[in-house]
């Protein structure tokens, strides 16, 4: 983090993999602020000299934010700060003068006109004051809803972006979380406390002005006392970053808790094992795990705080008094007494919104160097600086060379060495148990992840040689985890191909080839019915009916090379044959590659590749892996048996 020390990030990484490390069902353990901060004096100082430094760097961003989201209204508050900020010492002083004016026409030495004139004058200073305060609330209002939407937009659209294994990482979950979250509240505090420091600056040097005149030592003393509280904000305010950074993994589990229990993609499976109350009072103990934490911090720098500002208290009394007894001296006038004690109130005043504005801004800075973090963070798939484009007529020849893969991280490798072929237009499944890399073969395929040794090449060319989205918009895939989209039918499977979305003949014939069209004529709406239970009434489908959209929504994709991962694992014996006689016409002139656990349907592809352990065990055709009589044919002979079994 750019802003934060080197002391604070250390321990921000610490505390977030203690945290991390807690499970579901495991202890929580989340690291005390005010314990780990530095407590020797030089380290103290240091960390306030980064943090100065990282503040006022931090600003001129702020500002280039606020003028994206909207220069007219970015002007109109500066404007509005600037005049707010002299009507403080305009309104003291025409007091002052008012007073005088009244005391002198008592004495008799002056006139009501004077009197009326002042008063006019007054309230026009009055009508000024609230005028620009409606001003400056309402552009900060509609400011901080334009600069929300802003950095919402470009969150979402740098997640966009970014690579699979940035969504695998839950550090990088944490890091989202507060950009997307936390950091679109921030850049217009930290510009309302900017201005708030520029308003505050020139009431308080105006003010001065007038307490010099009475008394330099005055003066002196008035900007003294809010030190403490300063210094005290500041530390606190550190403190509450630091929590709410390392508490981002707690309240992320706990919104997780929170939507097992009430959203419908987890109700069955909660009902029946009867999980709401644990899941429940897991929620509650994170919950006081997390509020024990905020109350210790909140009482601390609230008690802290109020004692420092008494300080500042007793340092305004004593000025008060000392003015008070200037005026029964005959030394000052009794509009300058008003005037004067105003001034001492304001400077004081002044003084701690600059600290407090100051501390703010410390404070919303972290917040938001959080925010360019994640911005800063680039895709690891990339397109090279010279990217080959993709042929229009793509083959679809695809070849493993030598292809190792491990997560980051992880020990053992997802896929170690695995070489085989695939002619164009041949149709290979992929067996093997959990666990063997099956999975991780169509995320390599799809450029999700590059290899970590040897290379993937499309009709010749190593994937790496394409630009990503170029690549694929070549290649057609429906996972296992399809996502089920809360939008219409047609939606759902429009969005295979956005070129498409609105091009209800392509739509349907999709739907056909995927044996769903029938279903979903049958539907209220037909394809405008909406899908699921979030919006509109949708309709639920069962698990079978939802992989056949997710079918259809990769048949809407006329692309040369279809990934098919367990297409078939929610589908009954009947739809399972019926869609593998129409695959075996549909994947007609591409390559196509699925794997699946039902050996019934795999003997039906012209070629088998058995994983074991990431490593390449057997490749062939049914009949050749079970002439073998190896691991395929032993894996084949027990779910065969199993069938056998079922059916006598």
């Amino acid at each position: 983090m750019h802003g934060a020390p080197i002391g604070l990030r250390r321990q921000m990484r610490r505390a977030s993999s203690t945290v991390a490390e807690s499970g579901l069902t495991g202890p929580v353990d989340i690291p005390d602020p005010v314990r780990d901060e530095p407590k020797d004096l030089r380290s103290r100082l240091a960390r306030f000299r980064q943090s100065a430094s990282g503040t006022v760097r931090g600003l001129p961003r702020v500002v280039r934010l606020a003028w994206q989201a909207s220069p007219m209204i970015t002007i109109l508050i500066g404007l509005s700060t600037l005049v707010s900020g002299l009507l403080p010492t305009t309104t003291a002083y025409v007091a002052k003068l008012l007073l005088d004016a009244v005391v002198a026409a008592v004495q008799g030495h002056g006139s009501t006109t004077r009197i009326v004139q002042l008063a006019a004058l007054e309230f026009g200073v009055f009508t000024a004051t609230a005028i620009s305060t409606a001003l400056t609330n309402a552009a900060q209002q509609l400011l901080q809803e334009r600069m929300t939407l802003s950095i919402r937009h470009r969150v979402m659209d740098h997640a966009s972006k970014l690579d699979l294994q940035f969504f695998e990482d839950s550090e990088s979950y944490d890091q989202l979380r507060q950009a997307s979250q936390e950091a679109p509240q921030r850049p217009v505090a930290m510009l309302t406390s900017a201005l708030g420091l520029v308003r505050t600056s020139i009431t308080f040097g105006s003010m001065v002005v007038l307490l010099v005149s009475v008394s330099p030592l005055l003066a002196v003393v008035a900007l003294a006392a809010p030190v403490p509280a300063f210094i005290s904000q500041s530390k606190y305010g550190s403190r509450a970053f630091m929590l709410t950074l390392w508490m981002s993994p707690i309240r992320r589990r706990m919104d997780y808790l929170n939507s097992l229990v009430t959203t419908d993609t987890y109700a069955k499976e909660t009902k029946l094992f009867g999980l709401g109350p644990y899941l429940v009072d897991r929620f509650r103990r994170l919950g006081q795990n997390y509020y024990a934490r905020e109350r210790r911090l909140t009482t601390r720098r609230n008690l802290v705080g109020t004692a420092w500002s008494l300080l500042s208290t007793l340092a305004g009394s004593g000025i008060a008094l000392y003015i008070a007894l200037e005026a029964v001296a005959g030394r000052l006038s009794i509009g300058d007494l008003a005037l004067y004690t105003a001034a001492a109130a304001a400077v004081q005043t002044s003084v701690q919104g600059l600290f407090s504005g100051f501390s703010g801004m410390y404070e919303n800075n972290l917040y938001l160097d959080t925010l360019y973090q994640f911005l800063a963070t680039e895709p690891r798939i990339a397109a090279p600086a010279v990217a080959r484009p993709v042929p229009e007529q793509v083959r679809g020849h695809v070849s493993f060379e030598n292809v190792s893969f491990s997560y980051p991280g992880a020990e053992e490798k997802a896929l170690d060495g695995v070489s085989f072929e695939i002619r164009p237009g041949e149709t290979v499944a992929v067996v093997g148990r959990n666990g063997a890399g099956k999975s991780t073969l169509i995320k390599l395929l799809c450029r999700l992840y590059d290899p970590t040794e040897g290379r993937i090449l499309l009709d010749g060319v190593d994937l790496r040689e394409f630009a990503p989205d170029e690549l694929r918009a070549r290649i057609s895939a429906m996972f296992q985890d399809y996502v089920t989209y809360q939008g219409t039918a047609a939606e759902n499977i429009g969005l295979g191909q956005l070129s498409g979305l609105d091009d209800r003949a392509r739509i349907e014939e999709a739907a056909e080839r995927a044996g769903v069209a029938g279903r979903i004529s049958r539907l209220p709406r037909g394809f405008d019915s909406p899908l699921g239970r979030w919006f509109d009434q949708g309709v639920s489908l069962s698990g079978g009916e939802w992989q056949k959209i997710a079918l259809a929504r990769a048949f809407m994709r006329d692309a040369p090379v279809l990934i098919l991962d367990e297409p078939t694992s929610a589908l009954d014996a009947a739809a399972e044959h019926d869609l593998f006689t129409r695959l075996r016409a549909l994947s007609e002139g591409r390559t196509t590659l699925y794997i699946s656990h039902r050996f019934s349907t795999v003997r039906q592809a012209e070629k088998i590749l058995l994983l074991d352990r990431g490593r390449l065990a057997e490749e062939g055709t049914h009949e050749e892996l079970m002439s073998q009589g190896g691991d395929y044919a032993s894996l084949f002979t027990l779910q065969a048996a199993a069938y056998l079994e079922e059916a006598a």
